[in-house]
């Protein structure tokens, strides 16, 4: 079975492997396509953000069993200028970047859980879970 993991986040290949790594857990776990897809699409979302927003950081993979269901959980975790503005931030179309302004608020959709914390000036976590459905 799937053991939980953490993985450094400092380049663009560590996006790629993050990804690799998301989606092989989420094979291991058994969980659909459907699933599969939409953990590692926000995984690749918030592993950007991760790198750009906050200079890099970390993701925490978990596995998650609950009551006969599966899951997976993803924490990422940065030390960069946090996210001044936390409403605003996850509003669709708004963007301090060159993106579309969809990563934060696409990763919610696609996710089961979603939290976030974040202090300017300290950095910024999102913890966001898939499970079977």
């Amino acid at each position: 079975m799937l053991r939980d993991d953490t993985l450094s986040l400092r380049s663009s290949e560590d996006i790629v492997l993050i990804r690799q790594a998301v989606r092989s857990a989420a094979v291991d776990l058994r969980l659909s396509l459907v699933d599969q897809t939409k953990i590692v699409t926000a995984a690749s979302e918030l592993a950007r953000n991760t790198l750009d927003y906050g200079g890099g950081g970390t993701v925490r993979i978990e596995a998650l069993q609950d009551s006969g269901r599966r899951g997976l959980r993803l924490t990422f975790e940065d030390k960069g200028p946090g996210i001044p503005d936390l409403e605003r931030a996850l509003k669709d179309g708004y963007t301090t970047g060159n993106g579309l302004g969809l990563g934060l608020g696409g990763a919610r959709r696609l996710s089961s859980e979603f939290a976030i914390e974040s202090r300017p000036g300290e950095g910024t976590k999102v913890t966001i879970a898939r499970w079977t459905t």
